[in-house]
């Protein structure tokens, strides 16, 4: 091969080269497109809304939080997670549990506007006296790093095993802000047993 040849051809195999690079730098940033600025802020982040429940350390109880987030399922202990919300710890009382604390909560991811609603489910007991009191609070944290604000606070009694009742019923507006006059406890089933 001359060199005048051999010029046009590795200068040919450069340029393509140089092109097969550009390409696929082209499509990398296609196929993987740079976070949306949505997606990075405090909406997505663990814990925008936390619905809390507790009842009397050491009491022999399982005791079960339900929550229901705005068009999705219900979680509790035998579904622990949604679209929206999830059960971070199944308390069952005393059974296998390294603390006398009785405590379960439920984070969500984001919060979108609409209904949510917290029940609260006596599951079995070991020798309690009724009725058994139970404290269920929900917070909200917005995209701030303010940390949590408490919305609603209630104590619910629970009558007898298998009773569940509404603690409260709330609706957030699209800020993530308390709708005024939405909290109530009108009951509404949420329990999901065991298949």
């Amino acid at each position: 091969m001359d060199e005048e040849t051999l010029t046009v051809w590795l200068d040919t195999a450069l340029l393509m080269l140089g092109g097969f690079i550009l390409t696929t730098v082209l499509l990398l940033a296609a196929v993987n497109p740079p976070a949306n600025s949505t997606e990075t802020s405090g909406e997505q982040r663990p814990g925008n809304v936390m619905i809390e429940a507790q009842w009397h350390d050491g009491l022999a109880a399982d005791i079960d939080l339900w929550v229901a987030a705005p068009g999705d399922k219900p979680v509790g202990y035998s579904n622990a997670h949604g679209d929206v919300f999830n059960l971070l710890r199944d308390d069952r009382g005393m059974t296998h549990d390294a603390t006398n604390i009785n405590y379960e909560v439920a984070y969500s991811r984001g919060m979108p506007a609409g209904e949510y609603i917290a029940n609260v489910h006596l599951f079995e007991t070991l020798a309690v006296s009724f009725p058994v009191e139970v404290r269920v609070v929900a917070s909200v944290k917005g995209n701030t790093d303010d940390g949590a604000r408490q919305i609603v606070t209630t104590t619910v009694q629970l009558r007898h095993e298998n009773h569940q009742v509404t603690a409260f019923r709330f609706r957030l507006d699209e800020d993530g802000e308390l709708v005024p006059g939405s909290v109530n406890s009108l009951y509404r089933e949420l329990r999901v047993p065991k298949p």
